[in-house]
């Protein structure tokens, strides 16, 4: 799809205030799957509007970042009791126990090997989940970084920010990490994902977006309001880049000659998170206030 120059933006609820819409993903059915962080629910939302819920087995687990699985089902993480949990097309429900008390995944991603991995915000680890219930834990080699966002990356490894220690870490599917210190201080990185050729992720605490080669080379851009605390980012294509700023109440756009654009929210203070490129090429993100907004590029 090709950008128009003057983007469209709708909002639609999917819920009230207190249920707290927050992360979205595109599923392997054609519709938009959505965690209700404080309401312990999952959503699915087909693009012309229709909305499912599934309530899951305990209400304050809160599920966080949602993602297609390799199975055909989704996959998210359950903050709150420290869980893994799956969900498929039907709303047919289950959850995984993680072995390490108190752990608090957050970000998950489908791996190039077949499993899920995720990342434990509360205990410095990354976790491996196959589709059949095993668990891997590797440990990070660091203590208090807060582990956030997790992506598949261009190399067959998977990419994490670390929100705390100000760098981007690198993960093999055998296990093999390295950390790589972002070039300015206290940028608190959050969401990460590729666009098949480099990574790219937000810097939540210093206005910027980052861009991370496989090499571990970084060129950052700022955003003209360095309090506009961007959270989560997603490509369409190389260098084509949309995220949320959750300080500002808008969605960006950055675009691969560098080109910056600032969509306005329709409702204030609408707490923009989750963000996700849809079959059809539009842009929905999660807004916590208890809506979805769609933009048509």
């Amino acid at each position: 799809m090709s950008h128009s120059d003057t983007p469209v933006v709708r909002e639609f609820a999917v819920a009230d205030r207190e249920a707290g819409p927050y992360g979205i993903t595109a599923g392997p059915d054609g519709a938009l799957w959505l965690t209700f962080v404080h309401g312990g629910r999952i959503g699915r939302l087909t693009l012309d509007g229709e909305l499912t819920q599934y309530a899951l087995d305990s209400p304050s687990c809160r599920p966080t970042v949602i993602t297609p699985g390799p199975d055909g089902a989704l996959w998210f993480t359950r903050l709150a009791d420290h869980r893994i949990g799956r969900v498929t097309v039907d709303g047919e429900m289950e959850s995984f126990p993680l072995p390490t008390p108190g752990c608090g995944p957050y970000g998950i991603t489908a791996g190039p090997d077949g499993a899920l991995w995720f990342t434990q915000m509360n205990t410095d680890r990354i976790g491996r989940l196959t589709t059949d219930g095993e668990i891997t834990e590797f440990a990070l080699p660091v203590t208090g970084a807060f582990p956030s966002a997790i992506t598949a990356g261009p190399d067959g490894a998977l990419w994490f920010t670390l929100n705390q220690a100000n760098a981007i870490g690198r993960i093999t599917v055998a296990g093999a990490i390295r950390l790589y210190p972002l070039p300015a201080p206290d940028a608190a990185p959050v969401g990460i994902t590729s666009d098949g050729t480099d990574l790219w992720f937000v810097e939540i605490a210093a206005g910027r977006i980052g861009r991370a080669a496989t090499d571990g080379r970084f060129e950052e851009f700022p955003l003209p309001d360095r309090t506009a605390r961007p959270h989560a980012i997603t490509t369409t294509s190389p260098g084509d880049c949309w995220f949320t700023q959750w300080g500002t109440n808008r969605i960006g756009h950055l675009s691969p000659t560098g080109q910056l654009r600032e969509l306005p929210l329709p409702s204030p203070d609408s707490e923009p998170h989750g963000i996700t490129t849809a079959p059809d090429g539009t842009l929905w993100a999660a807004l916590e206030t208890g809506a979805v907004a769609r933009v048509t590029p």
